[in-house]
């Protein structure tokens, strides 16, 4: 074999090749390091003498279905200049390690598209080791994202288990990074996070969320100069519950008994948007029959259908006037849930209106928790938070949903 294919396969630049043995489906090769490279590692002279050597063993990157062993000969020698006696730096892996750098490169590839386990039987080591490569990787290149250059950020929170256990997720819009995950969803959980943002000197424009008052009395006492937008989607569902809160206390209603079996089942088609009815299922059919017999759930549904155009208004002016004559319409209406909701709006119209100047949402985020919950599923869970933390923190170099 020659030196050269030592140093472009497996890294090695500075040493000799002596012989390979065949144990199984392991490859062993068997390298020194040349003498010429050899230097004291207090003073740097490369004038020494042999003074014994041991040989050690590094699993490196597999050659296809074959494992490889580099057994190196460590050599031990004494310095002329300072008398001092040493044994020799590799330098191809890192200090009181059992594998080389391509090995540890090898197996964080491994792992931006697989789970540990599937690493793991792939590379033929241990669980713990190939946890331990990349966490150590993650901590490296993630645990810290730059924040100096970050204008636009979301706040969304997820469930991490059952029994109300939250994670606080923060992302950048612009570039798609994980910026903070912190335990719990309160006000004091983004505390770490703005401390870093003061350090970082960033000018945080717009902050994209939901409705949870932690996170708006976090980003005011915070940020006092960015802008909070309510997401759109957010803003939908609340209508959405409303109205189907409506739908169940008319299915209630006991004049409206003997129409339970049209209103029965509609649920999902109020909730959806009217242009994506299926004329092949009698969807539109169906909701029509129950609209048609009862008035309030008529005007509800007519008005979540209008409320998606507010977002269609190009200035502020515009939505000002339209949320007016909606907010008018819901009071004219004479249904609580309508009524409810409309004061709802107008409590927040100033940040459902910075959606006009600012158009970003906590979508992105929301297909991040998606992916996160993937993450999660296809590990059988995270007994260790602060990996999973990591892991949340470079998931948008992470390939799992395309992985069996």
């Amino acid at each position: 074999m020659s030196t050269s294919l030592l140093y472009h396969a497996y890294g090695l630049r500075r040493h000799d090749y002596l012989g390979t043995e065949y144990k199984g489906n392991t490859i062993i090769l068997k390298v020194k390091t040349k003498k010429q490279y050899l230097q004291c590692n207090c003073c740097g002279s490369r004038d020494v003498i042999g003074r014994g050597k041991k040989e050690r063993e590094f699993r490196a990157p597999p050659a296809g279905s074959k494992q490889v062993i580099i057994r190196a000969v460590i050599q031990r020698f004494e310095c002329k200049h300072c008398g001092k006696v040493h044994q020799e730096r590799i330098d191809f892996a890192d200090e009181k390690k059992t594998y080389t750098r391509g090995f540890q490169r090898y197996i964080n590839d491994l792992c931006r598209v697989m789970t540990i386990e599937d690493a793991r039987k792939i590379a033929g080591v241990s669980w713990d080791t190939v946890k331990r490569i990349e966490q150590v990787y993650l901590q490296k290149h993630y645990s810290k994202p730059k924040l100096k250059e970050v204008l636009y950020i979301a706040i969304d929170e997820f469930a991490v288990q059952k029994g109300h256990k939250y994670m606080t997720v923060v992302m950048d819009l612009v570039r798609g990074h994980v910026l903070f995950v912190g335990e719990g969803k309160s006000a004091a959980t983004l505390e770490p996070f703005w401390k870093r943002v003061r350090c970082s000197g960033a000018k945080i424009q717009a902050v994209a969320m939901d409705m949870w008052p932690a996170f708006i009395e976090a980003v005011i006492t915070n940020l006092p100069r960015a802008q909070i937008v309510f997401d759109r989607f957010h803003i939908t569902k609340l209508v959405n519950d409303g109205l189907s809160e409506l739908r169940r206390q008319l299915y209630r209603d006991e004049i409206l008994l003997n129409k339970r079996p049209v209103i029965k089942g509609i649920r999902w088609l109020l909730l959806k948007n009217s242009a994506n009815l299926k004329e092949d299922k009698n969807e539109k059919e169906q909701l029509q029959q129950a609209l048609e017999i009862n008035k309030p759930l008529a005007m509800a549904y007519y008005l979540k259908e209008e409320l998606r155009l507010l977002w269609a208004q190009n200035s502020v002016e515009k939505a000002k006037d339209f949320l007016g004559k909606w907010v008018a319409k819901a009071y004219a209406s004479g249904i609580t849930v309508l009524k409810k909701i409309a004061n709802t709006l107008l409590a927040h119209r100033s940040v459902i209106f910075a959606w006009i100047k600012y158009p970003i949402s906590t979508g992105p985020l929301e297909g991040l928790n998606n992916k996160i919950k993937v993450l999660k599923r296809q590990a059988y869970g995270f007994r260790d938070n602060e990996f999973f933390k990591l892991k949340i923190y470079a998931i948008h170099q992470s390939k799992y949903a395309l992985c069996g």
